[in-house]
């Protein structure tokens, strides 16, 4: 068996033989068809739950600020509804159907080849960045545009430059403004602004679609429900901005949780082309971090609490990840693969860490940890110098 992935030398993860990994496999494989042979009326009766909350829950909260916004409580409710409902949507529903995970049911509103979520980002642009490329090419840096957003440095095989000595402030915009940025990842506004391998013209046409979806959204949510509102227009305008950052928030902070964790592990690419499934299943799993919490957390992350899940199975119904849990983790520690699981505070925690780490040059942070400052400085300075040919 070629082995097609270079892993870490201090990873968490016991080395498995050709014969170990390819038995690996074939027990993963087994724990998937047991689920996907079993679906049915209690899958469909929970996506179709989910959405009737999605859309009961717009409409409650779009009344709220439409009809009492003014009233300071009604609309912190109402805002707080509205962005818990763009939350389900984004991750519970729609996320999830984009994956295919309901196909099966043949709804066509519920087929992820039809369906378009609530957010700046098109459908095809993400079923591109995330489906595809992520989800194949997950944790290896150079593939997968997800190492960093091509903002952050979340990975020592990443070259250091400058610009990430601001990790920290970066990740934070890039949390409050997570809507947008996914919107334009397929951009790769980084090439123009930084690498200067792409120009603002590329970006124009690249960004036909993405402009008629940034257009529907802008107009629905700042201009066609703020005019409707007549007197309340502030209010809403305001409340509808104040639900998308949430769900920006809520969302980068799920995601980086599930890929940026201290132990979450990245990957250079070797021969990719030749990876088996067993090979790509221990790359999801050690690239991946789950958190553990409420039923009612799970479906505000689209179950992406089960980050782990998720990535060995994309199109199973999400709703089935905290069963397959057990199993994989159990499968994991049979064979020696670490299983990185903790709550979700202990996983946020870790993310900044590891950012933290992350912003500086190689050989940095051992100098820092050793209380040899003067020293970091100077390596800092150096390679600041040299990155600027000074």
């Amino acid at each position: 068996m070629n082995m097609s992935i270079q892993y870490p030398l201090n990873s968490k993860s016991c080395h498995l033989t050709p014969e170990e990994i390819q038995q690996f496999g074939e027990k993963v494989d087994a724990i998937r068809r047991e689920v996907m042979d079993s679906l049915g009326e209690k899958d469909a009766a929970y996506i179709y739950k989910i959405r009737n909350f999605v859309r009961y829950s717009e409409i409650a909260s779009r009344g709220m600020l439409m009809f009492a916004g003014w009233i300071p409580p009604v609309w912190l409710a109402g805002t707080t509804l509205l962005g818990i409902s763009k939350i389900v949507e984004n991750m519970e529903l729609g996320h999830n159907v984009m994956h295919g995970q309901f196909d099966w049911l043949n709804d066509p509103s519920l087929n992820g080849a039809n369906y378009d979520w609530d957010t700046i980002s098109t459908g095809d642009d993400w079923k591109y960045t995330h489906n595809y490329v992520h989800h194949t090419y997950t944790n290896i840096v150079g593939k997968d545009h997800d190492v960093g957003y091509g903002l952050l440095r979340v990975s020592e095989s990443q070259k250091w430059e400058p610009r990430f000595l601001f990790n920290i402030p970066l990740a934070i915009q890039l949390m409050v403004f997570f809507e947008w940025y996914v919107g334009v990842q397929n951009l790769h506004l980084e090439d123009v602004l930084v690498y200067k391998t792409k120009t603002w013209k590329q970006v124009w046409q690249d960004a036909a679609k993405l402009r008629l979806k940034v257009r529907r959204q802008v107009l629905k949510d700042y201009i066609f429900f703020p005019l409707i509102a007549g007197p309340n227009a502030l209010p809403v305008f305001a409340g509808n901005a104040v639900a998308n950052i949430i769900r920006s928030l809520w969302a980068s902070a799920v995601i980086f949780n599930g890929h940026f964790t201290e132990d979450a592990e990245t990957f250079e690419p070797d021969n990719t082309e030749n990876e088996s499934r067993a090979e790509w299943y221990l790359c999801q799993i050690r690239g991946s971090s789950n958190f553990s919490g409420t039923e009612g957390l799970h479906i505000l992350s689209g179950n992406l609490s089960h980050q782990i899940e998720h990535h060995l199975f994309p199109d199973m119904p999400a709703n089935r990840y905290a069963e397959v849990a057990p199993k994989i983790k159990a499968l994991c520690a049979e064979y020696g693969i670490h299983y990185n699981e903790a709550s979700f505070i202990q996983q946020f925690a870790s993310v900044w860490v590891r950012l933290a780490k992350c912003s500086l040059p190689e050989g940095s942070v051992q100098k820092v940890k050793s209380g040899r400052w003067k020293e970091a400085f100077i390596l800092l300075k150096n390679r600041f110098l040299n990155e600027h040919n000074l």
